[in-house]
């Protein structure tokens, strides 16, 4: 075999173990949050905002952060367990989260994403990411409002950041990739301002946990 094709192969596998790293080191963490959740309701009842509680934020906005991996279910597990004393936790824990995927998105290198893409014979997804580095953010919304139907053009340019706090909303987002996959393609788009995008997330995960904190978690049983 040519020492090329040795080289393009190796850089696969490499790239595929990078990612199922990061999937089994996601579903480790969802393991482990599973097994500890129950024991935050202690702690919650003594009012006080314990290791195990920090532990248990941080660990949940890792989580949260990667694609397809159901972190929403967890957000609202550990409000039923531990009560409304968390539920601001759980929120400023999924800003952080959502906004950790964003970033991501923005720092990843667009040539090594249209390559590893390239790589996994995902032709047409390579050639979008090669479309955003190359186009400015105004000929990409004018191609992205030319592809998609008359009536949902308006709403994926110029109302954008509406229709991500829609799909962070709503049931079944993890078909899209669920928020962690969401923000992280709105971070490689590059269409998406930080400002505008944390504003955005935390506008739009806010209700549940604001209305916990209110009301009790026995709205969410």
């Amino acid at each position: 075999m040519p020492r090329s094709r040795i080289r393009v192969w190796a850089m696969l596998a490499l790239r595929l173990l990078i990612l199922a790293a990061l999937v089994a080191g996601g579903l480790a963490l969802v393991g482990w949050m599973q097994g500890h959740v129950a024991d935050l309701e202690a702690a919650a009842q003594r009012r006080t905002l314990t290791s195990l509680v920090i532990v248990a934020m941080v660990a949940y906005a890792l989580i949260i952060a990667i694609p397809f991996i159901p972190g929403i279910e967890i957000a609202v597990a550990l409000m039923v367990m531990a009560g409304p004393v968390v539920a601001p936790f759980v929120w400023i824990a999924t800003v952080l989260g959502l906004m950790l995927a964003y970033l991501a998105g923005r720092w990843i290198a667009l040539g090594w994403l249209a390559g590893l893409l390239t790589d996994l014979r995902l032709h047409r997804a390579a050639g979008l990411v090669c479309g955003i580095a190359q186009e400015a953010p105004e000929a990409r919304l004018a191609a992205l409002a030319r592809r998609l139907p008359r009536g949902l053009a308006p709403l994926a340019t110029r109302y954008r950041y509406g229709l991500i706090a829609l799909l962070l909303n709503v049931p079944g987002n993890i078909a899209l990739g669920g928020g962690g996959g969401i923000l992280l393609g709105a971070g490689v788009s590059r269409l998406f301002t930080p400002g505008r995008t944390l504003l955005t997330i935390a506008l739009a995960t806010a209700p549940v946990p604001l209305a916990v904190w209110l009301w009790g978690a026995g709205l969410l049983t």
